[in-house]
């Protein structure tokens, strides 16, 4: 793919991305019962999956203020789901970081939180919401709606996990320290102000093993230790895991004082908590925060779980695709299941798909497996489990939001474009501020604002002026304009800005086109006045997808490149 790569330079004459495609395989291994023959792969994937998904799902269920075994619950069931219902091919689900301060937020409203070893008054009523959001996505794959995740921008989307890895590394904080006293605070502010007393009130044996995790994780994960073989196998998170223990073993932490340390019930399945519809039903002055909630989780669900299955997409050995709506109905089976023996949330996660693949699992069954395992932790090795010392985990948080939030992010966005950083920096104050789910609106306000005022720039520029009404709602029309068809050749004509708002359209063409075997050739006309970021990169993402034939684009000579990254804003200039 050969796009305008430097600020200010035109596009090339005729894009061709996409002429030679790499082929997958015609036996790519493929989920359900044909998926068996590759079961050795699977089975060794699914062991070392595991071994990551037993401490990072009981860390996240931690940072949502649930025991830890409720997170490991979760595991297990879209480890059971998921081979069923299919939807991907090599992605891994359970509890997922982006959804702890959300969950968080959602139980405080509810009732109250609870922590690490104790459920929160609220807990029971978020289990309904989580079944609710599990109810309404199932509908929502019915009516094959998972397309419209795609509508927020892309730079929102990194401002609001942005936003999360900050709050999931303040809130990692008590555990990191050894504070083992209850946690009253909620909002940001109120986390960064109880910072200090975390520190002076932690123990200085758990604060040693917290800050070497940390430091042996990002160690691990140097670009000096990339150079070797074994870290390219072994996840930071399983060498956290193996250095927490160890150091807390060393120290003798659990003689000081064993609540330094993750506990596990003689029966695990003793005293779960079950979601209590009838309390939520009779409790109308809850209603308001159990519609935001379902709301809330719907949209972080819907939009974390798309960009993560196709970021696993694009990694994946054999060019497989997801099917968004197939996944989104496993994710609402599996969290109506899951909020009914207790469990939280659960969606794809990118940590543990990317060591399923780098472990050579080749189909869901090593979810399966990662099940399995899980099971076998908590009832016939229970001992395991209460090995990891508290520290560690909230060191694996720490290390989780840093790489959420990493600076690199924001270079990257600079990069794209400045109005991609002031975005991203704009959704991150606001959800900081706030919540979530306003905090992803005013970034998504603040696109819709930032993309009408360009599109009348360019307008007037180019002697097309319009009123402010029109050009808001151009953005939401098809960007398509028409499709003329030869024999072979589809040619797609977008006279229309092509937008987040609106891209989807186009994918949707595409698709339908790519059934017919033809070769697609989309023309940017001139009345496609601006092609934004995020729809940038949906193009390239449908130029690279794998087919016999290539998708070739045109008139890009005709628009100049805002940024010197080739996916930047790009805007017609004659």
């Amino acid at each position: 793919m050969n796009l305008s790569t430097n600020p200010g330079q035109k596009a090339s004459d005729t894009l061709d991305v996409g002429a030679k495609p790499p082929e997958s395989s015609p036996d790519a291994p493929r989920n359900g019962l044909a998926g068996l023959e590759h079961w050795r792969h699977d089975l060794m994937a699914g062991l070392v999956v595991s071994l990551v998904s037993l401490p990072l799902s009981s860390g996240i269920a931690i940072a949502s203020g649930a025991p830890p075994i409720y997170g490991i619950i979760s595991s297990i069931i879209a480890g059971l789901v998921f081979p069923f219902v299919g939807g991907s091919f090599v992605t891994i689900s359970g509890p997922a970081a982006g959804l702890a301060p959300a969950l968080l937020a959602i139980m405080v409203a509810l009732g109250g939180a609870g922590d690490a070893d104790h459920v929160g008054a609220g807990y029971h009523m978020l289990l309904v919401v989580i079944f609710l959001t599990g109810l309404l996505q199932v509908v929502m794959a019915k009516l094959k709606l998972a397309r419209f995740a795609a509508v927020f921008p892309a730079s929102v989307v990194e401002g609001m996990l942005g936003a999360i890895g900050v709050l999931i590394l303040v809130k990692a904080l008590p555990l990191f320290t050894g504070y083992l006293q209850p946690v009253h605070a909620h909002g940001f502010l109120e986390y960064l102000g109880e910072v200090p007393h975390w520190f002076a009130g932690g123990h200085g044996g758990a604060l040693a093993v917290g800050v070497l995790t940390l430091v042996g994780m990002l160690a691990w994960d140097s670009r000096f230790a990339k150079r070797w073989v074994l870290p390219r196998t072994v996840p930071p998170h399983l060498v956290g895991v193996v250095l927490g223990g160890g150091l807390a073993a060393f120290l003798g932490m659990k003689g000081i004082n064993p609540l330094f340390f993750v506990e596990v019930p003689a029966n695990p399945l003793d005293g779960v908590s079950l979601p209590d519809f009838g309390g939520l039903l009779t409790r109308r002055d809850l209603w308001g925060a159990a519609l935001v909630g379902v709301l809330t989780l719907s949209m972080i669900d819907g939009v974390e779980s798309l960009a993560t299955a196709q970021a696993i997409d694009r990694i994946d050995p054999f060019k497989r695709k997801s099917e968004p709506n197939r996944l989104l109905a496993a994710m609402g089976i599996s969290n109506m299941i899951s909020s009914l023996v207790g469990g939280l949330t659960v969606i794809p996660g990118g940590v543990k798909s990317k060591t399923n693949i780098e472990a050579g699992g080749r189909t869901l069954w090593a979810n399966f497996v990662n099940a399995a395992m899980l099971l076998v932790f908590l009832f016939v090795a229970p001992g395991l489990v209460a090995m990891m010392p508290k520290a560690a985990l909230g060191g694996i948080l720490v290390y989780t939001g840093w790489k959420m939030m990493h600076p690199a992010i924001a270079r990257h966005l600079a990069h794209v474009g400045w109005e991609q950083l002031v975005l991203y920096m704009v959704t991150i104050a606001a959800t900081l501020l706030t919540d979530l789910l306003i905090g992803v609106a005013v970034g998504t306000m603040a696109k819709m604002l930032l993309l009408t005022l360009e599109s009348a720039r360019v307008r007037t520029a180019v002697g097309r002026p319009a009123g402010l009404w029109q050009i808001f709602a151009d953005l939401f029309r098809d960007p398509v304009t028409g499709v003329d068809r030869e024999q072979g050749r589809a040619v797609v004509h977008v006279e229309r800005p092509l937008v987040c708002f609106n891209a989807y359209r186009l994918h949707e063409r595409i698709a339908g086109l790519r059934t017919e075997d033809v070769e697609i050739v989309l023309v940017m006309g001139p009345g496609a006045l601006v092609v934004d970021h995020t729809a940038m990169e949906g193009v390239k993402a449908a130029a690279d997808e794998v087919s016999r034939l290539p998708l070739i684009v045109q008139g890009l000579e005709q628009m100049q490149c805002r940024g010197s990254h080739p996916c930047s804003m790009h805007r017609i200039v004659r």
